[in-house]
């Protein structure tokens, strides 16, 4: 009896042990994914919006880091303009399956964007389906193409006709922040 107990014992570490070198391995994140790693550090965008109801200049201060596990990159900026201040974080991702990036933001004023992008080299192209200031449903796509490792342009295009004819609601330059070099250190006398 204690023969047969010792032997169970013995089968079911065994079996534990197999099934752990059979465990699939984590999953790494893919060239896409890294491509995503061009927006990380800090940014300063300067823009002009003619968004209906949200005419004028606009400024916004943004950060992009990526979240753990390397899969996704997290946004958090502050914005200023002719609305008033506010606040927005936002989450990109992509999508093997579907092979689209994905877009979705969520602002101190409530709106919430969701859209799907793809990526061309330094070209960037992102479209969704929203609602105007006016609630008028609409359609947008947004055009981000880098210009150098530290400077990227923005241009957000609308249509309220079903995609028939578009409008140029926004355009921006961003330009990323770089830290100040460290001071000298004094001189002693």
């Amino acid at each position: 009896m204690k023969r047969s107990i010792g032997f169970l014992a013995i089968c079911v570490l065994l079996l534990g042990v197999s099934l752990k070198a059979q465990a699939p391995a984590m999953p790494k994140p893919g060239p896409e994914v890294k491509k995503m790693g061009y927006f990380i550090g800090s940014w300063k965008e300067e823009g002009k919006s003619t968004m209906p109801g949200m005419g004028g200049t606009f400024s916004q201060t943004s950060k992009w880091e990526w979240m753990s596990g390397g899969f996704f990159i997290v946004n958090h900026a502050d914005m200023k303009g002719s609305m008033g201040s506010g606040k927005s974080m936002a989450v990109m991702g992509y999508d093997p399956a579907t092979k689209m990036y994905s877009f979705n933001e969520f602002s101190s004023d409530g709106e919430a964007i969701t859209a799907k992008g793809t990526n061309d080299g330094d070209t960037w192209n992102w479209t969704s389906d929203t609602m105007t200031p006016d609630g008028k449903p609409a359609k947008t796509r947004v055009t981000i193409k880098q210009v150098s490792k530290t400077e990227y342009t923005f241009k957000l295009e609308g249509s309220t006709d079903g995609g028939s004819t578009w409008a140029t609601w926004m355009e921006a330059k961003d330009t990323k922040v770089t830290a100040a070099p460290a001071a000298a250190p004094a001189k002693k006398p």
